[in-house]
């Protein structure tokens, strides 16, 4: 039998402040699947989990934006992990779930909901395990690892949320998107 994602409960982090962080403490991070890669947040971005549905489309965003969802009267938009680096879009399957990550830029903070294949568990991974990003050959862009974090001998890569989720990144290439003149596939290049 497969594990089930964990319950909501036990993500519900919102409001709580980071501990003063000692270099040999292991941080904790929620890992997940996507495209067959093993990929970690740290817990304390993770505001909860959800079961995939009820995502409303929006037209005239990048592909890589599923829509938004009503999250207890909040709009939150919702992100495909996948097509966001660069991929095809997810497959949806009965073990596909939103994970809700609660950002703060600019001094406001905003929830966005990023579609993964499957969650696995929160893994404590000691500081010494993490080794730093790869400088080539990742399949997605090197400012959204944080680190290659070292776990039954096999590599979880560290997502840099702040940098895969950025709300004005986001934004003006949805902005770009609608007049068509980025391939917003391709990291926000110009299309020829």
């Amino acid at each position: 039998m497969s594990p089930q994602p964990a319950s909501p409960a036990s993500f519900s982090v919102a409001g709580a402040k980071a501990p003063v962080a000692v270099e040999s403490s292991p941080a904790q991070y929620l890992t997940f699947l996507l495209g067959g890669e093993m990929f970690a947040v740290g817990i304390l971005n993770i505001k909860e989990i959800i079961e995939y549905g009820a995502v409303t489309e929006i037209p005239m965003v990048p592909p890589f934006i599923r829509g938004v969802i009503n999250l207890r009267g909040a709009v939150v938009p919702v992100i495909d992990l996948a097509s966001r680096f660069g991929g095809k879009r997810s497959e949806i399957s009965r073990r596909t779930c939103i994970v809700i990550i609660e950002l703060t830029e600019n001094d406001e903070r905003q929830d966005i909901g990023v579609v993964v294949d499957a969650v696995s568990e929160v893994l404590e991974i000691p500081a010494a395990e993490i080794e730093p990003p790869p400088s080539f050959g990742a399949r997605i862009r090197a400012d959204f690892i944080k680190g290659m974090g070292k776990v039954n001998g096999k590599f979880v890569i560290l997502l840099e949320v702040d940098k895969v989720l950025s709300v004005d990144e986001i934004a003006s290439l949805s902005h770009l998107a609608t007049e068509g003149a980025v391939d917003v596939t391709a990291g926000g290049a110009p299309s020829a």
